[in-house]
This record gives C-alpha cells, structure tokens and sequence, in this order.
C-alpha cells in the first residue's frame, strides 16, 4: 500500500466544441481548467464538470478521473508533436498525482480525499476525442495498448476537494486485483493468451468493479470472443 498522495492539480470544466479540420465541432469535456479552490464532489462529479457525451462518459461510476503524473513524460516522448502538451489535464482528468499508478492502485480501493469518500470503479477506456485533442489518429489507440490509461472513481459520500487535499487508503477489499491487472484482462496483448479467459471469469465476479466492465467480461465469457472496438478508437 502507498502513504498519503497529495493531489498535485484538480481540474473540472464544461463541455466545449473539440474541432478538427474538415470534420464539424463535438462536444466534449475534455478540456478543462486548474482549480485553486475547493469544489464540490457530487455522486455525479464535481461541481462545474461537464462531459460532451452522458452516455459513454460521465456518471457515477465514472465520476472522477484519476490520472497519473508519471505518465506524462511517456507521452511527451511519443507525441513530441501533440497539439496539447501532455502535461495534467492534458487527458480531461479531474485529479493528477505522484505515488498512485494502475500497479499500487486496485480496483474497489476506498480512499478520504478532502471531505470525500471514493471507490475506485474501473479503468478508463480512451475514445476517439482524444485523437482530436492530440492531433494523432491513433492516440487512443496507444494509450490503450500502453496500460497507462487512468481509471474512475464512484462517490460514496460527497464533499468539498482541493488540490493539496490528500488520497488516504482505507480499504483494499480486492488486494489481488491492481488496475494493472485489470487493464490487461480487458486489452490483452494476446486474444490467444493461456488463462486468459479465467481472467474474465475471475473479472467478471469483482463486486466493487462497474457493472459495465462486469458485463463486457462476462459477454466474452459467453461467446468467446472480444468486442469489436474500432468505434470506440476511430473517429467516425
């Protein structure tokens, strides 16, 4: 288990036009600005959050986005040309820290953060809006291969959070389970892996892991295959 993490930057937003040349605007919330002053956390998210789209992104279990810092430099190195510099909120995160990673970080951990309560509720899975915000047609594609995608959280009490505010672990109700884990059962390297649909029963059965991810695991259980995620990754 990790010490305390400080929040190193809070950001939250509303959703603007995300453009790309020769295509019309989409709403989106993943531009979104630093925040000095507490905000308020709902169940839903924090206080002037917003996301383009309420059916894939957005709600209570997804209602923070963790990302962290030890990621950017990856990033930088790969996209020395993105149109944003990777840098906190550079992915519409909400919170950005040093000492939280999908390794030392399991899914169902609950942590007091400022005069909140969190669970951690899935992983992130990167869609086509941040290929528009990088510039890079396979920018989602690659965070998504890489494993470094930031994960959620649900809201188990609301409350006011600051940046400074610090991530106290006081539950781990699944220590087998690091999001790393978790990451790699969902986007395995191999669809032919030895084990690998054990991973999806085992998966599958997590209570504190999101329904939606519960039921992605336990369709592939059924019919043996993955899910086809071009629409996800592709720009339309």
């Amino acid at each position: 288990m990790h010490a305390p993490v400080p929040i190193a930057t809070l950001f939250t937003g509303p959703a603007r036009p995300l453009a790309r040349a020769g295509h019309a605007p989409v709403p989106s919330g993943i531009a979104k600005a630093p925040q000095a002053q507490p905000v308020f956390l709902s169940a839903c998210g924090f206080e002037g959050d917003e996301q383009g789209d309420r059916v894939y992104h957005g709600g209570p279990e997804k209602a923070v986005h963790h990302y962290a810092a030890e990621h950017y430099g990856l990033w930088r190195a790969r996209w020395p040309d993105s149109l944003v510099a990777p840098a906190p909120g550079a992915f519409g995160e909400n919170v950005s820290t040093l000492g939280m990673g999908e390794d030392n970080v399991h899914i169902g951990d609950i942590y007091r953060v400022g005069a909140a309560l969190l669970q951690v509720s899935q992983g992130r899975q990167p869609c086509w809006r941040l290929n528009r915000r990088i510039g890079r047609a396979d920018a989602a594609l690659q965070m998504q291969q890489s494993g470094a995608t930031g994960w959620y959280y649900r809201v188990l009490e609301p409350g006011l959070v600051a940046r400074g505010d610090r991530f106290e672990l006081l539950e781990r109700p699944c220590p087998d389970w690091p999001l790393a884990r978790l990451i790699q059962a969902l986007f395995p390297a191999d669809a032919a892996a030895p084990g690998l649909a054990n991973e999806w029963r085992l998966a599958a059965a997590l209570g504190p892991l999101s329904a939606n991810w519960r039921g992605a695991f336990a369709r592939r259980l059924a019919s043996g295959a993955i899910e086809d995620w071009s629409r996800r990754l592709a720009e339309p």
